[in-house]
């Protein structure tokens, strides 16, 4: 095979294992090349205090094989950085897959020949191939705010996607943590426990449901895995990817006492179903408004100071319609003497200074740590920086300047054999991810199988990957998510980057099935070509 084979994969998380694992399958020659020095994709960089993933465990893990299901014990519902990696790490040795990978391997350039894809990577090296298969993730490009002073900080400064690997130590310190989102709500706990005095820099507060994290038992672990074929039939008719199904209640139509009764139960079990306790959640403002107002109520109750409660409490989005946290003692942190709430919404960052941060006011916050909660390029992100160029030379940032687009999150026009898993205009940070991904690899593991036994080349037709961004504009119209102004969903988190809705939200099981429906017609919004012709 040499630096030739038959596919590359990009990345050796979830995704790119089990893509290299499917591929290696057909009889392909796969190869994967990995920029970390070893598997695990987000798990391998997040290991930042708290990092834990907020699907439980017994499904957020690969359906493809029943004797990995049954062999794999999780110790606690939401599985934490460390145990997710183990399980990676068990699945690359349990299939062999670490031989088919390059690892210290970071792509910086791909660009398509008219016949093959050429990749050059950072130590130099060539790679060609006919399939390019990326699966960088959708979360895995860093996003450091441009604060004036940022180098002159005399103290350390980290972003939570590449924490070092031996730990912050951060006992005894004075720590500020910049963001709220889903990163910063599970950390600030941790980091809070440990530091002299921890300083918070809000920007947009958030809704967050507590996750009730425990340990699993013995015999709650032999009933999951004895129940895993209706498990995954429920996640694949689902709509999230997850193993529940939403309620059917009308929220509306109960009693004041009867509806709080129904999120009282919702909020003791915690976790991500709570979004599921009633319907049209996503899809109704009055229903969202009696949701919404629940939680506050909750934050008032937490929180002792009610100052701080009322800058804790969100006011500017409807729930769910960010990317909603589940945490543990979140809210209940702000009681910790050592813990101060900055709103830099009213009192915005100016710059960081040799001794912390200096906001407009002309106050300052004394920090020997600074950590950066601040999220990702997402989606489209990790993609453009792979320095992607397809035909007639034309660059992915070229291509995307008015904001991503792909068909089916699957593929982009003017990109010959390209593949995305997770791409944008997919299901993708809306479900469960490995559901999704393992459905993406499939799909494309069938058409790269149709695409060999015909010797044809293949790519979306512009046309489909338009009709398929008005769609995605259109599902994502249809919910209240378009509302959260300053959602990474929308690509508002980086200065700069195009307005689109990212991901697909008409429900993973309705995407699925149009997927299946193009499989079944022959691939009608791709341009299909033979090699042989253009040879």
């Amino acid at each position: 095979m040499g630096n030739d084979p038959d596919v590359v994969v990009i990345g050796a998380g979830f995704a790119g294992l089990y893509a290299v694992h499917r591929l290696r399958g057909l009889g392909l020659s796969v190869h994967g090349l990995e920029a970390a020095d070893g598997v695990g994709g987000t798990w391998y960089w997040n290991r930042y205090p708290g990092a834990r993933c907020d699907s439980e465990s017994y499904y957020y893990c690969y359906a493809f094989s029943r004797e990995l299901e049954q062999e794999w014990d999780w110790s606690e519902r939401y599985p934490g950085q460390a145990e997710i990696l183990s399980y990676l790490e068990h699945v690359a040795d349990r299939f062999d897959l670490r031989r088919s990978f390059s690892f210290s391997t970071r792509v910086v350039s791909a660009s398509w020949d008219g016949a093959r894809w050429v990749l050059e990577t950072e130590d130099g090296a060539r790679w060609t191939c006919r399939w390019l298969v990326t699966a960088v993730g959708c979360l895995s490009s860093a996003n450091v705010p441009d604060i004036p002073g940022l180098e002159s900080f005399a103290g350390e400064w980290h972003h939570t996607g590449q924490w070092p690997h031996e730990g912050v130590d951060v006992a005894g310190r004075r720590v500020g943590v910049v963001g709220t989102g889903s990163t910063g709500i599970q950390a600030i706990p941790v980091l809070a426990a440990s530091a002299g005095h921890l300083t918070v820099f809000q920007r947009t507060a958030n809704f967050s449901i507590p996750a009730r994290n425990a340990p699993l038992s013995a015999d709650e672990a032999a009933g999951y895995k004895a129940d895993y074929a209706a498990i995954r039939a429920v996640q694949q008719a689902s709509t999230n990817g997850h193993p529940f199904v939403i309620s059917d209640v009308d929220t509306l139509a109960l009693s004041d006492e009867e509806r709080r009764s129904l999120f009282e139960r919702a909020w003791e079990r915690g976790g991500l179903r709570f979004r599921a306790a009633v319907r049209d959640v996503l899809a109704d403002p009055a229903v969202n408004e009696k949701a919404s107002d629940f939680i506050r109520s909750k934050i008032r109750t937490t929180v002792d100071d009610p100052v701080v409660a009322e800058a804790l409490t969100p006011r500017d989005h409807p729930f769910a319609t960010k990317r909603p946290p589940i945490d543990t003692d979140y809210f209940e942190t702000y009681n910790r003497p050592n813990v101060s709430l900055v709103d830099v919404r009213a009192d915005p960052v100016d710059a960081v200074v040799p001794g912390g941060v200096r906001l407009a006011s002309g106050a300052e916050h004394p920090l020997d740590v600074l950590v950066f909660a601040t999220g990702f390029d997402a989606l489209s992100g990790p993609l453009l920086r792979l320095g992607l160029r397809g035909a007639d030379d034309v660059t992915l940032a070229d291509a995307w300047a008015e904001g991503a687009a792909t068909y089916l999150g699957l593929g982009v026009a003017g990109f010959p054999n390209l593949f995305t898993i997770t791409g944008p205009g997919s299901p993708s940070v809306l479900t469960n991810m490995p559901t999704s991904i393992e459905q993406h690899v499939d799909w494309i593991a069938d058409l790269v199988t149709y695409l060999r036994a015909h010797d044809l080349d293949a790519e979306p037709t512009p046309e489909a990957q338009a009709r398929w961004a008005e769609h995605v504009r259109e599902a994502a119209d249809a919910t209240l998510l378009p509302q959260a102004a300053s959602s990474w969903y929308l690509g508002a988190n980086v200065p700069g980057k195009p307005r689109v809705f990212l991901p697909y939200a008409g429900g993973f099981a309705r995407y699925r099935g149009m997927c299946d429906a193009e499989a079944e017609a022959g691939y009608p919004g791709f341009a299909l070509r033979s090699r042989r012709r253009a040879a």
